[in-house]
């Protein structure tokens, strides 16, 4: 490597609510010589940071446009509502959308189930971000609803959340730009996708042999038993007809005299 070039390097972006700890962990090991780097971008951002070449890949949440990006939808999440401990609704395992008619229901900015209408009674204003909607949760305004994840990040000890099901859900997904789809790229989705190290992509068959060469390949390196001649060796005695008993060594029996 000549002094002006760098080493190579991978750039992941990911949006609040994921958790790549795992695929770095695993990228580490398995190219400890490329030092990977995190992004972290908002939802809404995400793909415009991809087509500037800001990362190499990133955790998306879709839908998204595909135009000129690649994707590989990863799991859906499940959508629950962030609501205060103290309200009639937390005693309940799950809500569904008809218990939320009566509630204003937040639809901050940055909304992640990517729906122009959500269950409640929309709010004056739409708060800008999901951290500033649960200010106003915790503030006994209204309501959230958000994927499970991005509950637990924006956890306080004065709110909880409940699955309501039957509700727009969101999908994460990894994505880059389709004309830059490295070897890293390639690398990195391998590990998502849950490849191991000693995977065949990319690596060229073996090619398969003769059965009679690999016979042969397979006792060339065999020992003779003990006791027992090599293949193609000579045999003790092999002067007389096969099979032939050697005589024992001793008198000889005398000839017969004809009458």
């Amino acid at each position: 490597m000549t002094v002006s070039e760098e080493p190579p390097a991978f750039r992941l972006a990911y949006v609040p609510g994921v958790t790549p700890t795992k695929w770095v962990r695993i990228w580490n090991e398995r190219l400890p010589g490329v030092p990977l780097t995190l992004v972290a971008v908002s939802a809404s951002e995400a793909p415009d940071l991809l087509r500037a070449g800001g990362a190499d890949a990133g955790f998306v949440r879709l839908p998204i446009d595909r135009t000129d990006l690649s994707a590989i939808p990863l799991y859906t999440e499940t959508t629950v509502v962030v609501i205060p401990k103290d309200h009639l609704l937390a005693a309940a395992d799950e809500v569904s959308a008809q218990d939320l008619a009566d509630d204003i229901v937040f639809h901050p900015l940055d909304d992640t189930l990517g729906r122009e209408q959500l269950p409640g009674l929309p709010a004056n204003e739409r708060p800008a971000t999901t951290a500033d909607a649960i200010e106003l949760v915790a503030a006994g305004v209204g309501l959230l609803l958000v994927p499970q994840s991005l509950a637990r990040l924006h956890h306080r000890k004065d709110l909880t959340y409940r699955p309501v099901p039957g509700t727009p859900e969101s999908r994460v997904a990894l994505s880059w730009p389709e004309e830059r789809t490295t070897d890293l790229v390639e690398e990195f989705i391998g590990i998502v996708r849950g490849r191991t190290v000693n995977s065949t992509r990319g690596r060229p068959p073996t090619p398969a042999q003769p059965k009679g060469k690999l016979a042969g390949a397979r006792g060339a390196g065999r020992k003779p038993a003990a006791g027992k001649p090599a293949a193609g060796s000579p045999q003790r005695g092999s002067g007389g007809p096969k099979g032939g008993k050697r005589g024992k060594p001793g008198k000889q029996g005398k000839p017969r005299r004809r009458s």
